[in-house]
């Protein structure tokens, strides 16, 4: 499940619909253009709060990918824990994608 999410990211890259860094997240979101903020599962609390009180602003989703900046920087080549996904059919799948790896991950601790 997690090669199905960072596919999809890598998708989203491609398309120019991926925002990486705090940074520059942070900016999208100040212009209105993210739909979604992914965060790593592996970020710092500090930073998870900075980008979710950024997002509740502008009334943005964010939510917390089970996958690691590792994982990140291995599949799209660039090592950052928020993303921002800036067209909103892209941040639907990302967001069934997390759920899905969720679900997984659940089934697979019992």
């Amino acid at each position: 499940m997690k090669d199905r999410l960072l596919s999809t990211l890598g998708i989203c890259r491609k398309a120019g619909k991926l925002v990486m860094g705090f940074d520059a997240v942070i900016e999208a979101v100040k212009l209105g253009q993210v739909s979604l903020i992914l965060l790593s599962g592996d970020i710092s609390p500090k930073t998870g709060k900075e980008a979710a009180f950024a997002a509740a602003k502008s009334n943005i989703e964010v939510t917390t990918a089970p996958i690691t900046m590792e994982e990140i920087q291995f599949r799209l080549g660039r090592r950052c824990g928020v993303m921002g996904i800036t067209d909103r059919g892209l941040a639907n799948t990302v967001n069934r994608t997390v759920a899905a790896c969720r679900a997984n991950e659940e089934e697979t601790n019992i």
